[in-house]
């Protein structure tokens, strides 16, 4: 195994920064932690490499025609958790999967353009997975507070496309 990435505070201090804006420019960034923008570049570079930063588009999932949050809880044989997670993981269309404490052992989440896509996901696909007993379902009608940089869920790029 791997051993953990080394991060160094001048590491620490420019993912901090480009969490809170990826658009400062290396000059900037230079400037404000008193080091050349080459050492900016070459941090950022090896970061990348290392695969702890990327830059990315967060999009919103509203921005997909009819897209819509489903929640998918569901519950398993505790010996099966693990495995039956990563069988979930594996279903197109499924945007993240959760272990979790409670009632419902594993929470799934993906976006749906019709109601039938996620009886096809729940009932048909993750309800016949070995050790999976029960499956509910529940879908977001609104959306208060989204924060993208906890979870990145965005829709499939044909969402995007007009008809």
């Amino acid at each position: 195994m791997a051993a953990a990435p080394t991060l160094d505070e001048l590491d620490k201090k420019l993912i901090e920064l480009l969490a809170r804006d990826a658009r400062v420019s290396n000059r900037k960034i230079a400037a404000e932690f008193g080091v050349t923008e080459g050492t900016v570049r070459g941090r950022i570079r090896r970061l990348q490499q290392e695969g702890l930063i990327a830059f990315t588009a967060i999009t919103s999932f509203e921005m997909g025609k009819r897209a819509r949050l489903a929640f998918i809880n569901v519950q398993t044989d505790a010996d099966k958790v693990r495995e039956v997670a990563a069988q979930i993981a594996d279903i197109p269309g499924i945007n993240a999967v959760l272990i979790t404490m409670g009632q419902f052992n594993i929470t799934a989440m993906c976006l749906i353009d019709e109601l039938d896509t996620l009886v096809d996901i729940a009932s048909d696909r993750i309800l016949s997975l070995n050790g999976v007993h029960h499956v509910e379902t529940s879908i977001a009608v609104k959306t208060t507070k989204y924060n993208a940089r906890m979870a990145k869920i965005t829709p499939r790029a044909e969402a995007f496309d007009e008809d």
